[in-house]
Parts: structure tokens; C-alpha cells; sequence
């Protein structure tokens, strides 16, 4: 039996995969649990999953205040659904007024010319997730690390678990289309590197056989899909 602990970076896997689909409501116990992780590692047994976002802004999402209240739907469905196996942990995000280079056709981007912008920056995700695998690793709480991001702010961190914890196996799941990767984009080489395995895109039937209920059952009133998603 191989304890796998599961770490979702929920930003990293919206952007760069759900978005656009119609695959929102996506149950992620039954996706990485059921038919990424146990086809790849059949004597896995999942200890924990781990997703970390950040609260949705709403006056700066799309639909407002409704993509907050999708998002805290969403976060209530897949922790109802396996509450035994499933953690949030939240960042936040932060505005801030910055400054940053003007875009002018055929030139470089220079100081010179700037204009004034609205940052927008989701704070912790990364350091969170980074910190809760290397402390699972090094604790000896998990045999096998299956992360999903693509995101290169890790490395240090699994380089850390590859050194002090070496007996941990670490597994990667890219949040990519598989038509990202057959048109030539790669997962992040620098994290490839350091993983057991690697999974480089998830596909669309395995999301759409991965979807959670119209309405999930919870302690209180059921968690139900958005109506926008």
C-alpha cells in the first residue's frame, strides 16, 4: 500500500484547463484519486487531498458577485463529497496600483513609456503548497507526493523533499489540454525533472466522467452547480 497525499494548486488547474469547458464542477476526489493516480499506481491508497485557491474577488470577476458564489458552492460540493479525504486551504489576493510598460507595435517594452494599472496578485497559494508537501514528506505522513501545477515556484521545494525525505516518490500531474501538449507545449521541464512519474495533460472524457452530482448533499442546505458553469 503507498499513502499518496494529493496537492491541487485550484488556480493553476482552472486556468490552464477548466476554463472555457464545460467541466467546472469537477469532482476532484474521483479525477486524480479514481482515474489519473490508481491506473498509474494501483497499490495507492489516498490519505489526502489538499486544494489550494484563493477567495474570487467579485468586483473583479466576470460575473461578479455570482463567481463568488459559484466558487464558495464548488468548495462546499467537493469537500461534502469527500470530506473524510478533502482539505481547502486559502490564499488570498491583493489590488494594488503599478505602473508597467505600454505596448507599442514593433518596439520593446521600455520605461520610458508606462501607464498606470491595476495589479491584481493571489497571495500564499504557492508557499502553501510547497510548505504542506514538504512537511507530509519529511513528517512521514505519505509514502507518494502527487502534485498538479505547472508552476516552476515549486522547484525548490520538491528538490527539498527529493533531499530530505528520499524514500517519498513524487508524482506530477500537468493541468494541460492533450491538444497543448500535441501542438508542442511541454510541462515545466524543471519540475519534470525531479518527479517519479508525470502525467502531461488530463483529457476531456476523463473530466466529464469526473463530474460531481447537480447537487451535492451537505451538512446544511446542498451544494449545487452554478448556474453559469
Amino acid at each position: 500500500m503507498t499513502r499518496t497525499s494529493i496537492y491541487i494548486d485550484g488556480y493553476n488547474l482552472y486556468y490552464s484547463r477548466l476554463k472555457g469547458t464545460p467541466y467546472k464542477w469537477l469532482d476532484v476526489t474521483a479525477l486524480f484519486r479514481d482515474r489519473i493516480l490508481l491506473p498509474q499506481d494501483p497499490g495507492a491508497t489516498v490519505v489526502s487531498i489538499k486544494y489550494f485557491t484563493a477567495p474570487v474577488k467579485a468586483n473583479y470577476a466576470r460575473h461578479g458577485e455570482a463567481s463568488a458564489q459559484a466558487q464558495t458552492q464548488y468548495l462546499r460540493a467537493i469537500q461534502a463529497r469527500a470530506p473524510e479525504l478533502v482539505q481547502v486551504i486559502n490564499g488570498f489576493h491583493i489590488f494594488g496600483p503599478t505602473s508597467l510598460p505600454s505596448y507599442r507595435e514593433g518596439t520593446d517594452p521600455s520605461k520610458d513609456h508606462v501607464s498606470p494599472v491595476w495589479m491584481i496578485e493571489e497571495k500564499q497559494t504557492d508557499v502553501n503548497i510547497a510548505l504542506h508537501a514538504y512537511r507530509d514528506a519529511v513528517r512521514g505522513a505519505c509514502d507518494q507526493l502527487v502534485i498538479c501545477s505547472n508552476d516552476s515556484d515549486l522547484e525548490p521545494a520538491l528538490k527539498m523533499i527529493c533531499e530530505d525525505a528520499p524514500a517519498a516518490k513524487l508524482g506530477l500531474v500537468m493541468p494541460l489540454r492533450e491538444k497543448d501538449t500535441a501542438e508542442g507545449k511541454v510541462p515545466n521541464k524543471r519540475l519534470t525533472a525531479l518527479a517519479h512519474w508525470v502525467r502531461r495533460h488530463i483529457r476531456d472524457d476523463e473530466l466529464a466522467q469526473s463530474q460531481l452530482p447537480q447537487h451535492v448533499p451537505t451538512k446544511k442546505k446542498p451544494a449545487s452547480k452554478p448556474l453559469h458553469w
